[in-house]
């Protein structure tokens, strides 16, 4: 993220736009789910894979490493509410990926990435705690 300042910064993140794309799947892969989910699990699927990205974009915003992180964990926390709707709507309705389709994939990589992120801005954190302001 070095040179880039203010909002744009955080385009500069491959960890937020894997997780911009994931959200765009998201919103492609709910468009064949059944009608009647609309307001369930299509809206809370939408809502958890849009989620990922914003959170990390709002704890980049806020600068510091610890909120860096405290974001990363509430996007970290989104991505596991995901792979359990995806998994619930191939449950319920057949309608959700397979856990071999490449969503899981995606998902499964950005989650890992995403508390590789999470580590090191707490590690950050430590390392700049001790130092005067």
């Amino acid at each position: 993220m070095t040179g880039a300042s203010g909002p744009g910064r955080i385009q500069t993140l491959e960890v937020w736009q894997d997780g911009l794309k994931l959200a765009e799947d998201v919103y492609r892969c709910t468009a064949r789910w059944p009608a009647d989910e609309r307001y369930g699990l299509i809206s809370q699927a939408r809502r958890a894979a849009a989620s990922i990205p914003t959170n990390l974009s709002e704890g980049v915003g806020r600068g510091s490493p610890a909120e860096i992180a405290r974001f990363g964990r509430i996007a970290l926390g989104s991505a596991y509410e995901l792979h359990t709707l995806l998994h619930l709507a191939h449950r319920l309705h057949d309608a959700g990926p397979t856990p071999d389709d490449a969503i899981f994939t995606t998902l499964d990589s950005l989650t890992r990435r995403i508390a590789s992120h999470v580590s090191y801005q707490d590690a950050r954190h430590q390392r700049t705690k001790g130092q005067p302001k």
